[in-house]
């Protein structure tokens, strides 16, 4: 169980109304009482914050915005304490703009061993090595001038014209990465998340390539664009793993690889890679019963065909957040550069009855689940964002076509009376906070049995005391389509997909229930959109 922190909106402790790590760590005792085993942060490292930390131009400090490396040891110190581990971001297939080497690459000729540590090429004036887009939108190519201010090369960026992506065929890169991985373990860093891990190598020659408009910007197709997916990933991998292998306990990599189908996903975390990879076709999936079947199955091969753990996840900091995509019927929830929601917004009530029964049924799954902040709030989707409030550079490439990810990265609501919702004591929000969440805070939620917290805190709970993480999944028969019924180990699975309550089978209906997503509970129905868990070993 490893639930993901995004700094800026965790917690504030200076009043600048952005989160640090101080602010982390002054609330880590309050995420222990989720019985989780791991915590995720986004990355913290020196960053003009161009993308939200996701451009990087110091891979080995802390940014000021965030604290120091002394605040860094401190939260692992006390996390550590507390029985969690901690997992950082690494984002290795670009950099900053603003990196060293970055700018020694800019002040060198072409041809230089500095401009070879990225991917630049000759082009005329007016066109460009291929017709790759970015996925924040515009070319994936941005133009150089030379010393006299005529056109230069250009160079390639999968996402902002200020993160060049690296070149993973020059050795010094892969050095330089390997060392970052040993300065973090040394410090007592349990694992990496590593963004963008389908990235890095490009197809040979660089080939013009038109993607399907309707598939993802992040990948997610069976036909993977020629920067997405290649096999020379592999090898650098391999080598990450034999870093990793060299540090006592267990040290983990999680890929953030968004490719289709599952047992393509699976190359990544076979046993000498990485040990994790998000499943995002799980995540993708709609409210269909038949759709989710298909998936859980699926994920269970792949990833068992290579003897690695399923993962599960329903949000993150890329997507939509499932309190409000669950209810829409039009959304696209695949990762950067997501574009608009739907000219109505999501029935609040529905969202959350249906984002409550899915987490129920992913945190039955066995394998590793990830929980975004927030989400054990139920938080819905900011929406009302004002324009000018909006940070996302998905937002500013696409000329506020598409808003991309604000909505998901508001900052917390701690306390409902207090300044900020308890973010900080200032009153400070680096993007503001919607006046509803007052009704979320979590200083409301741990005193209300019916919370969604509280929900969370119970399932996570019960899935330790049932071993579901280490067990498997076998489905029951059932005579109603609209439920979804499986079993794993000693707890019984029921969800519910359509708005109405169900009756359910005599046999399960006499079994004693642990756990409800739904409000009220019928004795002898489950209600309408929502899921529970049974005890098999008790009639």
């Amino acid at each position: 169980m490893i639930y993901q922190i995004y700094p800026r909106s965790f917690a504030d402790a200076n009043g600048d109304g952005i989160g640090d790590l101080q602010g982390i760590t002054s609330r880590l005792e309050q995420l222990a009482t989720m019985d989780i085993d791991a915590i995720w942060l986004s990355p913290f490292f020196t960053s003009p914050q161009k993308d939200g930390g996701y451009d990087v131009s110091n891979y080995v400090d802390v940014d000021p915005l965030f604290g120091t490396l002394a605040d860094y040891d401190a939260l692992v110190a006390r996390a550590h304490e507390l029985g969690l581990r901690v997992i950082i971001d690494l984002v290795p297939n670009h950099c900053s703009d603003q990196h060293p080497w970055f700018q020694e690459a800019l002040n060198s000729p072409a041809g230089s061993p500095e401009r070879d540590r990225f991917i630049f090429r000759d082009a005329d004036e007016g066109t460009l090595p291929n017709n790759w887009e970015s996925v924040f939108g515009g070319p994936m190519w941005t133009r150089t001038a030379n010393e006299d201010g005529t056109p230069g090369q250009v160079y390639l960026h999968i996402f902002d014209a200020t993160q060049p992506d690296f070149n993973w065929h020059n050795e010094e890169v892969r050095a330089m990465f390997r060392d970052v991985l040993r300065f973090w373990l040394d410090r007592g860093t349990d694992g990496f998340r590593v963004d963008v891990a389908h990235g890095m190598i490009k197809a040979e020659g660089l080939p013009d390539f038109t993607p399907d408009p309707k598939g993802a910007s992040m990948g997610g197709t069976e036909e993977l664009a020629p920067w997405w997916g290649q096999d020379g990933v592999h090898e650098i991998y391999r080598d990450w793993r034999t870093v990793m292998d060299e540090y006592e306990g267990q040290r983990v990599l999680c890929a953030e690889a968004w490719v289709n189908p599952l047992d393509l996903m699976a190359k990544w975390v076979r046993e000498d890679e990485m040990h994790q990879a998000f499943n995002f076709p799980y995540l993708s999936t709609g409210w269909d019963a038949s759709a989710l079947r298909e998936v859980i199955n699926e994920s269970m091969a792949a990833f068992g065909a290579v003897g690695a753990p399923s993962t599960w996840v329903l949000s993150n900091h890329d997507v939509v957040r499932h309190s409000s995509r669950l209810a829409l019927t039009d959304d696209n929830p695949q990762g950067e550069g997501i574009g608009p929601l739907t000219p109505n917004h999501p029935d609040p009530v529905i969202g959350l009855r249906r984002a409550r029964a899915a987490s129920t049924l992913m945190l039955a799954l066995p394998g590793g689940a990830y929980l975004y902040q927030g989400e054990e709030l139920g938080l819905p989707e900011a929406m009302e964002l004002p324009d000018e409030a909006r940070q996302d550079p998905t937002w500013f490439r696409t000329n506020h076509e598409r808003y991309g990810r604000d909505g998901c990265r508001v900052p917390l609501p701690w306390e409902a009376d207090a300044p900020a919702y308890g973010f900080n004591t200032t009153g400070e929000s680096w993007l503001p906070q919607p006046e509803q969440w007052a009704g979320y805070a979590r200083s409301l939620q741990e005193n209300d049995a019916d919370s969604t917290l509280h929900l969370y805190q119970e399932l996570l709970r019960l899935r330790r005391e049932h071993a579901l993480g280490s067990g498997d999944v076998q489905w029951l028969a059932s005579n109603d389509e609209k439920l979804l019924t499986l079993q794993n180990g000693s707890v019984i699975i029921v969800m519910n997909f359509c708005a109405d309550p169900v009756r359910l089978p005599p046999e399960l209906a006499k079994l004693p229930r642990l756990v409800s997503s739904a409000l009220q509970v019928s004795e002898s129905s489950i209600e309408g959109e929502t899921a529970l868990w049974l005890d098999a070993t008790r009639s």
